[in-house]
């Protein structure tokens, strides 16, 4: 009975002292709860003032909640006598193990996460980056999403798209669209000047500031070559590229403007001829 009753003594002494410690560790995981939320609340709030992209809001909210949730439960695990150091330990094998598997994903990550802060480009900007060019549709965590002008899409890897040169069409709100064109020497270049320049405004989608330029760019042998450059909005630059060209002609033939006839060459093969014996 002595045995019974000191095993007993012990067990209700251990239910003590192990049920203060789950009470304290429930007290602390719900108040840590309350509080993790509250700052998520205020964290986005602040975002939310800062006009932060909203696609990042949602990532760094995330991230912030996800990383307090982990410290919250390695607290209370410490809290009810559970070794909190292997446990972390198992944690950073587990996060080394993942990273090194997802490394590109990771690189890809970072990239996003530096265009949604640094904003070299938003949605609906006209961008080419890595041999290829188009309309910015979408700007994911991963991945940068473009409309070509021939209307396919294209999938660009962030990281590889923050690591390079991004060239961006729309940053200035306008594009020089360049056209050249040959015409006669006996030509007038002055008056060549003002019919092309007309023949450019006369675009609805030809911006007047900055106004068309029209400049002498090459001298040839029977020939020379004008460079005819009016500006645009980036998201019209094809438009304007075919229609002005033939306004510009249609100008040209209207104003009898001598342009140089085209030459063919025509090559003929050599006959190759085998002498009879």
């Amino acid at each position: 009975m002595e045995k019974v009753s000191v095993y007993t003594a012990a067990f209700f002494s251990w239910i003590s002292t192990f049920g203060l410690n789950l009470l304290s560790a429930l007290l602390v995981f719900v108040i840590g709860i309350y509080i993790i939320n509250w700052l998520g609340r205020v964290f986005n709030t602040s975002m939310a003032k800062g006009k932060i992209d909203v696609s990042l809001q949602s990532f760094l909210s995330s991230l912030m909640m996800a990383g307090l949730r982990v410290l919250l439960l390695i607290t209370v695990a410490g809290m009810l006598g559970i070794q909190t150091t292997s446990f972390v330990a198992i944690i950073g094998a587990l996060g080394l193990a993942v990273g090194l598997a997802l490394q590109g994903s990771l690189a890809n990550f970072a990239g996003g996460v530096l265009i949604l802060v640094f904003k070299p480009f938003k949605v609906g900007d006209i961008i080419e980056s890595q041999g290829q060019s188009g309309a910015v549709i979408e700007i994911q965590i991963f991945n940068t999403i473009l409309l070509t002008p021939d209307n396919k899409t294209v999938i660009l890897a962030n990281g590889a798209v923050s690591n390079n040169t991004v060239v961006n069409y729309s940053r200035h709100g306008s594009i020089r669209v360049d056209i050249s064109l040959e015409i006669e020497p006996q030509n007038n270049m002055d008056i060549i000047r003002q019919i092309a320049i007309d023949a450019c405004l006369s675009h609805p989608l030809v911006l007047a500031n900055p106004a068309p330029l029209v400049n002498l760019s090459k001298i040839n042998e029977g020939k020379i070559a004008i460079g005819i450059c009016p500006y645009t909005k980036a998201q019209d630059y094809w438009t304007v590229f075919f229609g002005a060209q033939e306004l510009i002609k249609k100008a040209f033939d209207e104003h009898k403007v001598g342009m140089p006839e085209p030459h063919f060459y025509i090559t003929q093969r050599p006959v190759h001829t085998t002498a009879l014996s």
